[in-house]
């Protein structure tokens, strides 16, 4: 791994342990039991199906899911979720959905819900500029509705859930695909959770679906098979041709998290080191850095900020990149600075950019 991808602080992809991608590399030139370059394996082969089943029971390791939960590797990232998610669930129901709108992925949501049905905003920030996520409190949710949807956590903006929002007895399906994996999971207070890979668990081109089993019993039967969870999980994941390229490295970092991390506790204990240790700059400099996201709201997977002004943020960005510290610039929407901390960003180089913010902000004092 170059300096330069050690530093890779990159709302999406994000960076990839240096193990993974070394086993990559060795994987594309061949996987020795397979005796192929991984490029041109089958995905009928029997090798591939080993792959799929290992990775489902790594993941059902790592979250102590038992057999009540189904497992999907999809395509069509997170945006196909925010419609299958209402066609599946909302469009045939009768019934209005809750939708947290807290930031610039869940507003995306909702548009895709209300082409299929009724939505009611539970909660929206979106005057205020999404700064801050919803109070612990369920009187604002509809205890009959369809289903709550949210994001747990919001890449643009810095912002992430530290409480499960809604009625336990609504059907939560929550959009995970920032923060996946980046911590304990209390994952009984879900019925449907998704995720898109490019962040915590590998490169684009994959997404992961966990739904309770007893929901397939009421979805609709009027849906294109490549949409309708029943028929990916009767096929197993195999309904059309997998990305097994995406699926061998998300088994990968699977296997990373188990055996060289340690699990998710210990993967939590790391990553809040990270963000503390960049929160901690904010904080000693607060008129200097700005941050975006109301302090008890902060996310441990992007750190959102802002400086004096647009031209203090591109000078900063080009210090930045002078030290090869790359991938800060703000989403397109927001602007300012984004350092993204996902799983394999290592604590040394998070550290680094924190030691680099404090001798920059007192070069400008």
């Amino acid at each position: 791994m170059s300096f330069r991808d050690e530093h890779n602080f990159s709302g999406g992809p994000g960076v990839l342990p240096p193990v993974v991608l070394e086993q990559v590399r060795q994987a594309i030139e061949q996987v020795p039991e397979a005796g192929l370059s991984l490029l041109g394996i089958s995905h009928r082969s029997d090798w591939f199906r080993q792959l799929l089943d290992t990775a489902e029971a790594r993941l059902r390791d790592l979250l102590g899911l038992d057999a009540s939960w189904a497992v999907l590797f999809l395509q069509g990232g997170a945006t196909q979720q925010f419609s299958m998610v209402p066609m599946s669930f909302l469009r045939t129901s009768g019934l209005a959905a809750d939708y947290i709108e807290s930031g610039y992925w869940s507003a995306k949501s909702l548009v895709h819900a209300r082409r299929c049905g009724s939505v009611r905003l539970a909660y929206s920030d979106r005057v205020q500029g999404f700064h801050a996520l919803p109070e612990a409190d369920s009187r604002r949710y509809d205890p009959a509705a369809a289903y709550l949807h949210y994001v747990s956590n919001e890449t643009v903006e810095g912002l992430q859930f530290h409480h499960v929002p809604g009625h336990d007895e609504v059907l939560r399906i929550c959009d995970m695909s920032s923060d996946f994996l980046s911590r304990p999971l209390a994952v009984d207070r879900f019925d449907l959770i998704y995720a898109h890979a490019q962040k915590n668990l590998g490169p684009s081109g994959v997404t992961l679906v966990l739904l309770k089993r007893a929901l397939l019993a009421q979805l609709p039967t009027d849906l294109p098979d490549f949409l309708d969870y029943q028929a990916q999980v009767t096929a197993a994941s195999l309904l059309n041709t997998p990305p097994v390229f995406a699926i061998y490295v998300v088994e990968r970092v699977l296997r990373w998290l188990q055996q060289d991390i340690g699990g998710l506790a210990a993967m939590q204990r790391i990553n809040a080191a990270k963000a503390a240790s960049l929160y901690a700059v904010l904080d000693e400099f607060p008129d200097f850095y700005r941050g975006h996201a109301r302090r008890c709201d902060r996310s441990q997977m992007n750190v959102v900020f802002h400086l004096p002004s647009a031209e203090a943020d591109q000078a900063f960005l080009q210090a930045c990149e002078g030290r090869d510290y790359v991938g800060l610039a703000g989403h397109r929407s927001l602007g300012g600075v984004r350092a993204s901390l996902y799983n394999a960003m290592s604590l040394a180089a998070t550290e680094d950019l924190s030691a680099f913010m404090r001798e920059y902000a007192r070069s400008r004092a």
